[in-house]
């Protein structure tokens, strides 16, 4: 398939060595996500894994290579394949998710007839940049409940301490160092962090990680796969969920975009963007993998970085893949205190927030019209307060229920304020 961004987001003079390094941070940045997602639900994490890589590579073949993003497991369908999984099996819950991925595709087909510009004439700026600013601050919990916990003694004063050494780090190689190294902040901070963690441990000062499961694990092993199944109960509980989650993709899509200055809602387009992300998640759950997303951690790096090559996407997504056949690295990765990607996190979150507050400086949102101070306000209140309207339909055995909260119910009720609000209005007081 043609390249059609013909190296226009290459980093000039990024030889080999440094390009692989740069993959190798992307790969660290996404692994705690991706495997809490398959440890919640009762998954394989080598699977969660291999599938993420393999999702990845096939989102860049669909979308032309051209789009710098990292697809990992969804949190979005853990709820309702946690009660797929209750009621008809992980086989029949897989099913119901690898529907769900078909659901993007057909989704992709009307937004490729009805054309993209109207899709995006629903996403004025005042409701995408605060969608955006709700997807970041929707995660300042993650990061902050991450920060605070210390592996395997949950003390929190030294789980802050090593959370503030690891944000101490990429702040000050993003800031003050100059060269190469300026371009590795969170492979910077994981490693000064965990060097100082292993210390702590092995001098008996605290037990902040376990070597056991290290020593222990294997150089080599098969990811367990697990077939999916049909079962038309649990595909009307999982499968309606994408519709949800495609709010997400169009918020993230835009991001991205912000950050590289492209606009890939036209080019390549938004429904190959959604057909990639389709595709992925069914191909995932097809054989036992959670359904995937485009990773706002990841998001967050291209903006504390700059480094927008599609290249060091394509680089994490083949390591993840050998990960994946290595349970040694996989022990050595899974081994790091979670307080060390909290303080991390608290950077690249923030920077996802700050992407949404920067599209509505740059395209000059006036806040002093009552009806985008009226939409972004509900949008930040239910996307962020955590509001939630349950939808049951059919009855007793045929009775299927899911839910409608945070940011694509905050997304659903600003598109509809921007729809029904008058736009002439006069200037708040």
């Amino acid at each position: 398939m043609e390249l059609w961004y013909k190296n226009d987001l290459r980093d000039p003079g990024m030889g080999t060595g440094k390009t692989v390094v740069l993959g190798i941070q992307h790969m660290f940045t996404m692994f705690g996500a991706t495997v809490l997602v398959p440890i919640l639900i009762g998954m394989d994490i080598s699977v969660a894994l291999l599938m993420a890589g393999t999702g990845t590579l096939l989102f860049h073949l669909v979308t032309g290579g051209g789009i710098p993003v990292f697809l990992g497991s969804s949190f979005a369908f853990i709820a309702p394949i946690i009660a797929a999984t209750s009621r008809y099996g992980l086989p029949s819950a897989l099913g119901g998710v690898a529907v769900a991925g078909l659901v993007y595709v057909v989704i992709a087909v009307l937004v490729y007839f009805a054309g993209a510009q109207k899709i995006l004439g629903f996403f004025p700026p005042v409701v995408t940049g605060s969608i955006i600013i709700v997807i970041g601050l929707n995660l300042a919990p993650v990061a902050i409940n991450m920060a605070s916990t210390n592996g395997l003694e949950n003390v929190n004063a030294t789980a802050w301490l090593l959370a503030l050494l690891s944000f101490a780090v990429v702040i000050a190689v993003s800031i003050y160092v100059k060269g190469f190294l300026k371009l590795l902040p969170v492979l910077a901070g994981l490693v000064v962090s965990y060097a100082a963690a292993a210390l702590l441990t092995l001098t008996g000062v605290a037990e902040l990680i376990d070597f056991t499961p290290i020593k222990e694990a294997a150089w080599f092993g098969l990811p367990a796969l697990t077939m999916a199944e049909f079962d038309i109960s649990a595909i009307l509980l999982v499968a309606p969920v994408a519709v949800v989650t495609m709010v997400e993709h169009i918020g993230d899509m835009m991001a991205v975009g912000s950050i590289c200055g492209r606009d890939f809602i036209k080019k390549p387009g938004l429904h190959r963007t959604i057909i990639g992300d389709g595709l992925a998640t069914a191909f995932s759950a097809l054989f036992g993998g959670p359904a995937n997303t485009t990773y706002s951690e990841n998001t967050g790096v291209l903006a504390l970085t700059r480094v927008l090559n599609p290249t060091v996407m394509r680089i994490a997504a083949v390591f993840a893949i050998c990960l994946s056949f290595i349970p040694k690295l996989g022990a050595v990765i899974s081994s790091i205190p979670s307080a060390i990607i909290g303080g991390i996190s608290i950077v690249l979150f923030g920077m996802i927030a700050s992407v949404g507050a920067r599209i509505l400086v740059e395209n000059k949102v006036n806040f002093q019209l009552s009806r985008n101070m009226i939409i972004a306000a509900v949008i930040l209140v239910l996307g962020i307060g955590g509001a939630m309207i349950p939808i049951t339909i059919g009855s007793g055995d045929r009775q299927v229920s899911f839910e409608i909260h945070g940011m694509a119910l905050a997304a659903i009720v600003g598109i509809i304020l921007n729809k029904v609000l008058p736009s002439g209005e006069k200037k708040a007081k």
